[in-house]
């Protein structure tokens, strides 16, 4: 019962006397009257109406988009078995050893760290710890992230441009192709995307109360973003920090104060972790893979920072990079469009750019503070500055990159739709929304050109359906006002029909390896994104697998690998991660990982592997002892390995696939 308390000294502002004697040091209460309690809502009212100030609509579409992305992302999630293994390896390691989780370890006895820092994992890993190790405990974070980052968007958006555009804005983020793919896999870009709009929640907030609070939240959530992909999270932090030094409503001195309160939560909630591997002994702690040093820094700033950008990532494979991005794809303004990236993500690219312009032409003259121009400065800078890096970066790209423009393509769309029907009555917003259409509906149909697998009717109704609702936005003014809201579903279908029904596709089927693309069967690279990598290795891992994804292995070889396991520190050693993973998946016991994932990191050492083996720490060596090809540099630590196994251990043939018994030297069979 809802209750409120009294003081004993009367009502304020009464001039009635206090009560003499001791107080009742027991609170009275009163009742409340049976007739308010029943004008007020309960709980799941409140959550079904939202805030007052909102449309009856609004929170009942919200909780329907937020369930009808849940039911989109999760209904086939197990289809992907353990996606991607190189993680899901790590994740299981993670579940079984508090410090395999803490570094990110490939393996539970931590020989080598993935190439990534850990924070991805970390969930993962939690969950797992909770729900055992299964495809579903490790995707269903994933999932929950994609609905979460649909949530935040809407959130954001709504805070100055209202329901309607939030609501489009989220529709955009959970039909966007890739982003139906990346939150339903078990790569880093899930955690990523969702911390980098969760930024840009904080940003707005801060910048429409000049807090320093909100922006040292905004510092926090970068900081975990690079923890969770190192230096991709600060493409944003340009325009966040922009948009707050141009808008908040304070001095100068203190925007400017305030943005370093910023930066520096940004270094302690990544540097914590940074510090710590960078200063434990590299005896007490796994090797830092990816780089070849053993350092984090050296991994961040080279293969995982500068290396991107100019190609020259030492120790990568199938690359090269190069000013037109080698066996990564060209690199070019129109990367974004190109038949590789295009139907992952660009298919509201031109509207959002339209439309990013017209707001900004919109609110150009209005004051400093103008809350919605730092809502497009927040979210173009984003898309603006990301897009352009993808475009030109000669190093290693995968196309499901994009995903990270997903959110700021939605909140572009729904924003500026939204202001430019705002404005309809001057004529300027009905051209800017019917420009908008107009080009959401030829690229969709340009895109739905490039893949047989619907057919010649989706694309030529998109085209026609887009084409009329334009037109028709035109003459909005001179059209029956119950025309109208055909007029605007017509446009919003022509816009999401051909996404949608690429994120449908790519949620019903599964999708596994390293390099995975969204969309149907039938395009050009199929669900398993055996494009995108041309001339790159497709095996090097003899029988057990190779780089694009780890093989199963049959339960011969999980028997022969899992028996007497307590005595050896690793049941097993194997080139590459993706070889080591498909083992260690296998009989979930600790695998080594020589050489990281190209097996071309200098871990373990030939000297500190006859070690190992010497002492008895590692029973079998896998995967038929051959290093990946097409090198650009690195260590050749995996194939003296190799070659030194070869030479002197028996090799034996387990199901068809074949091991060395590192517990029997040649010498002792003659």
């Amino acid at each position: 019962m809802d209750t409120m308390t009294l003081t004993t000294t009367g009502t304020a502002g009464s001039s009635a006397p206090a009560p003499s004697g001791p107080a009742d040091p027991r609170p009275r209460t009163h009742s409340t009257p049976a007739a308010a309690r029943a004008g007020r809502p309960n709980r799941f009212q409140r959550l079904w109406r939202g805030p007052d100030a909102d449309p009856v609509w609004a929170r009942p579409a919200l909780l329907g988009l937020l369930v009808a992305t849940l039911v989109l992302y999760t209904w086939n999630l197990t289809a992907s078995g353990y996606a991607n293994s190189f993680y899901s390896a790590a994740v299981q390691a993670g579940a079984d050893s508090w410090k395999a989780f803490f570094f990110g370890s490939s393996d539970a006895a931590s020989s080598i760290t993935v190439d990534k820092p850990p924070a991805s994992l970390w969930v993962m890993a939690l969950s797992v710890r909770v729900l055992g190790l299964s495809s579903f405990a490790i995707l269903l974070p994933q999932a929950l992230m994609g609905v979460a980052t649909v949530g935040v968007v809407y959130a954001t958006v709504k805070r100055q441009f209202g329901a309607a555009a939030g609501l489009i804005g989220g529709a955009v983020v959970a039909l966007t192709p890739v982003a139906a793919l990346m939150f339903t896999f078990n790569n880093p870009d899930a955690l990523l995307t969702l911390l980098m709009a969760l930024g840009a929640w904080a940003t707005v907030k801060a910048i429409e109360q000049a807090s320093p609070k909100w922006m040292m939240v905004v510092g926090v959530f970068i900081g975990l973003g690079f923890l969770t992909k190192t230096l991709q999270v600060l493409l944003v932090v340009p325009f966040f920090g922009l948009a707050y030094l141009v808008a908040a409503p304070t001095t100068l001195r203190r925007r400017i104060v305030h943005s370093l309160l910023a930066v520096g939560a940004m270094v302690l909630s990544a540097g914590w972790w940074v510090a710590i591997v960078e200063l434990i002994p590299a005896s007490a702690r796994p090797y830092i893979g990816g780089s070849q040093t053993n350092s984090f820094l050296e991994l961040t700033f080279g293969y995982n920072g500068l290396g991107r950008i100019n190609g020259d990532e030492a120790g990568s494979v199938g690359g090269g990079g190069g000013n037109g991005g080698g066996n990564w794809g060209a690199t070019g303004l129109f990367r974004m469009f190109s038949s590789s990236v295009g139907d992952q993500v660009s298919w509201l690219i031109p509207s959002a750019l339209v439309l990013l312009a017209a707001g900004l032409w919109f609110r150009g003259r209005r004051p400093r503070t103008d809350l919605r121009r730092a809502a497009y400065l927040v979210w173009g800078g984003w898309l603006v500055v990301t897009m352009l890096v993808f475009s030109f970066m000669a190093g290693i790209f995968h196309e499901y990159y994009t995903v990270a423009l997903a959110p700021a393509i939605g909140a572009l769309v729904g924003m500026g739709a939204v202001e430019a029907w705002q404005r309809r009555a001057s004529g300027a917003g009905t051209v800017v929304l019917a420009v908008a259409t107009a080009a959401a509906a030829t690229w969709s149909f340009i895109l739905l050109s490039r893949t047989t697998a619907y057919g010649d009717w989706l694309r030529v109704s998109v085209l026609a359906v887009g084409m009329a609702a334009a037109l028709l936005i035109l003459a909005t003014r001179w059209l029956h006002v119950r025309a109208v809201p055909l007029v605007v579903a017509g446009a919003l279908v022509a816009g999401l029909a051909g996404p949608g029904a690429y994120a449908v596709s790519t949620t019903a089927q599964g999708h596994s390896g390293s390099i995975v693309t969204a969309g149907p069967a039938g395009s050009s690279r199929g669900p398993d994104g055996g494009g995108g990598f041309p001339g790159g290795p497709q095996g090097g891992g003899g029988a057990m697998g190779g780089l694009l994804n780890a093989e199963t292995p049959s339960t011969a070889v999980v028997a022969a690998l899992s028996a007497n396991a307590d005595r050896y520190t690793w049941v097993a050693a194997a080139i590459g991660s993706q070889t080591a993973a498909g083992l260690q998946l296998g009989t979930q016991l600790p695998v080594m990982a020589i050489g990281g994932f190209n097996g071309s990191d200098p871990s373990p050492t030939l000297a500190q592997f006859q070690q190992y083996v010497a002492d008895g720490k590692i029973h079998y060596f896998g995967g038929g002892g051959r290093g990946f090809g097409n090198q650009n540099g690195g260590s050749s630590a995996s194939s003296e390995i190799s070659a030194w196994v070869q030479a002197n251990f028996n090799s034996v043939e387990i199901d068809g696939s074949t091991f060395y018994d590192l517990i029997q030297p040649v010498s002792s069979a003659q």
